[in-house]
């Protein structure tokens, strides 16, 4: 019974590993040596909370910084934008983004989209020259969190763990009950799995979008 804890554990560790895909197409004939301030204006889409749009946000300005770019911080862009009370709504025209430019005194934006987040994640995201609303670079990238799975492991955990222990009926209960809590932390820890598949979507993703710099990776 314990080789069968031990295992159950195993697999829950193994279910928090996700694997990422991702493409992106640049302008041709753009040269993005002209770009130096950027800013992420916009995270859309399939998103529980602006804690987790802050989030994917700060992924994608680690990017933007390593490559040599001056994203400006999230915050920031927020603040701003609510003063001269900009809304979602007016990036959908050019106008709207040479205004959110003019701003934020940034060369270009970001405009994110979350298709999905949950056991499947999925993003697309742009970069938009706020003079005359052309896409410089879009990119697209999917993966998996494996969380449902993870959460049924957690479980089957917990009941291999009050088997090992008891292998009476009441080490069963205890055992159910011990599932129940480990099923309900591995969905509250998903956060966590989350997280580390986002940075993977976003990594890959933006694998393409062009650098000021050498790369160090």
């Amino acid at each position: 019974m314990r080789r069968l804890a031990i295992c159950l554990s195993m697999m829950v560790v193994l279910c928090a590993v996700g694997c990422a895909t991702g493409r992106s197409v640049v302008k041709p004939g753009y040269d993005f040596g002209l770009i130096e301030r950027v800013a992420v204006v916009q995270v859309d889409g399939a998103l529980r909370s602006n804690t987790a749009r802050n989030q994917v946000a700060d992924y994608f300005n680690s990017e933007l910084l390593e490559r040599g770019y001056n994203p400006t911080e999230r915050a920031q862009v927020e603040a701003l934008l609510s003063e001269q009370e900009f809304q979602a709504s007016d990036l959908t025209s050019a106008a709207g983004i040479a205004r959110a430019g003019q701003i934020l005194n940034v060369d270009a934006v970001v405009l994110v989209n979350i298709g999905s987040f949950g056991d499947e994640i999925s993003m697309t995201a742009k970069l938009v020259d706020v003079e005359d609303a052309s896409i410089l670079w879009v990119g697209e990238g999917s993966g998996g969190t494996g969380s449902t799975v993870g959460t049924i492991a957690g479980a089957a955990l917990g009941a291999g763990t009050g088997v090992a222990l008891g292998g009476s009926r009441r080490g069963r209960i205890v055992g159910g009950a011990v599932g129940g809590v480990l099923g309900g932390v591995a969905g509250q820890a998903l956060s966590r799995q989350e997280l580390t598949a986002t940075r993977k979507v976003i990594l890959k993703l933006c694998r393409d979008l062009p650098s000021k710099v050498p790369l160090r990776r």
